[in-house]
């Protein structure tokens, strides 16, 4: 199976989000997983390169760090996750965010109609969206 590295803005419903003991709920809406907006493969990525992350709402940096922050490496959750259950091709693993997110900051900060949220990754691409109220 071929390494394929994208970016996914998997943005919460707060209102759902702490409704259980797991996240989950919050983060499984129609239309809450942003994803793309291309793939490349792991082979157009230099081995252990730390790759810039900038996430941007309304143009204002919120997010800056880079993959070598990551806990763990994309190697490891691939084979951790594997022991779980079979990966076949299309699998998708999201690794996780890097520091200030709105629920964390102080006053917290929220995503509201008609903000625009980028992700972007260097070497990747930038997923732009546009943040619509729930329907």
């Amino acid at each position: 199976m071929r390494q394929r590295l994208t970016q996914v803005n998997d943005g919460s419903i707060r209102e759902w989000q702490f409704h259980a003991k797991q996240i989950a709920s919050g983060k499984n809406f129609e239309s809450t997983g942003g994803f793309g907006p291309w793939m490349v493969t792991a082979d157009e990525i230099a081995p252990n390169q730390q790759l810039k992350l900038v996430t941007r709402l309304n143009g204002e940096v919120v997010q800056s760090s880079h993959t070598g922050h990551m806990i763990f490496s994309i190697a490891k959750l691939i084979s951790y996750a594997s022991t779980i259950f079979t990966l076949v091709p299309g699998d998708v693993i999201a690794t996780g965010t890097p520091a200030g997110v709105g629920w964390s900051r102080k006053p917290q900060w929220f995503m509201k109609p008609g903000d625009v949220c980028e992700v972007e990754i260097e070497g990747i691409g930038t997923l732009v969206n546009p943040i619509a109220a729930q329907a």
